[in-house]
């Protein structure tokens, strides 16, 4: 069993691996966490090639019971409350409790300071882990974390182009039956691993049920997933208004 012990950035969203998350990073103890990060791994000159940029790893984890932003200032019903500060502020006095069990590595590709202090973060998702245990003797969460392995399973190569066919019509009543609105074949993948992270990242769907695509035991369980839900989120449209149509890659920016 292959472990790392990393920083810990939980989210409300499920980061998949291969996938882009923005950060606006803001609280007090993530941007302890991106200090350290860029004070390990500095910022490559301008002129150097991408090669020479070290990674910056941390884990980010889904929130199952908690908040993403601690309160920062007394509220209802008590006016007089003292605000949630520390590490585990927002997710109790137990945190492993209050996150999903299975996470993503992301690397902190840039990480860019602001005058005030604040950062604004662009990470890409690398690999699973499986979350063992917190940390919060510090000014930000660490995490042991067990890498988990992306088995194939079988029948992946089939699977990922009954998904892509799938997600193609699903994609099409989203844009409101626009055949032009859609991404061409070729800007989609063929590896079945990708086009399961990236399927499970680009549909509507909500946290719980993408938790449980980031943690299917290989690529063809998720394929077979993605396939039900594609047609019966695709079902379902049929029967609604015209929405607008969704990038493949895009993500909300996390507030923190």
């Amino acid at each position: 069993m292959t472990t790392v012990r990393l920083p810990l950035f939980p989210l409300n969203t499920v980061l998949f691996p291969g996938l882009v998350l923005p950060l606006n990073v803001f609280e007090e103890r993530y941007r302890a966490m991106m200090r350290d990060l860029v004070k390990a791994h500095p910022n490559p000159p301008d002129d150097a090639d991408d090669d020479s940029r070290e990674p910056r790893p941390f884990a980010v984890v889904a929130i199952r019971d908690g908040h993403e932003v601690a309160r920062a200032a007394p509220g209802l019903p008590d006016p007089t409350a003292t605000p949630d500060q520390g590490p585990t502020a927002g997710f109790g006095d137990d945190p492993l409790r209050a996150f999903h069990r299975t996470g993503c590595i992301a690397d902190a590709a840039t990480v860019r300071e602001r005058p005030d202090g604040s950062f604004e973060v662009l990470a890409t998702g690398t690999s699973r882990v499986k979350l063992l245990s917190v940390d919060a003797s510090g000014p930000y969460l660490t995490a042991e974390l067990e890498e988990l392995p992306e088995d194939p399973g079988q029948d992946a190569d089939a699977l990922a182009e009954g998904v892509l066919r799938a997600f193609r019509g699903y994609q099409k009543r989203l844009a409101g039956a626009r055949e032009r609105s859609l991404a061409t074949g070729a800007e989609l993948p063929d590896d079945p691993s990708v086009v399961s992270y990236l399927v499970a990242a680009a549909a509507v769907l909500d946290v719980p049920a993408k938790q449980r695509l980031l943690q299917a035991p290989d690529t063809a369980s998720r394929l077979r997933d993605e396939l039900k839900l594609l047609r019966a989120e695709t079902a379902v449209l049929r029967h609604l208004p015209s929405l607008p149509a969704v990038e493949l890659t895009r993500s909300p920016t996390s507030l923190n």
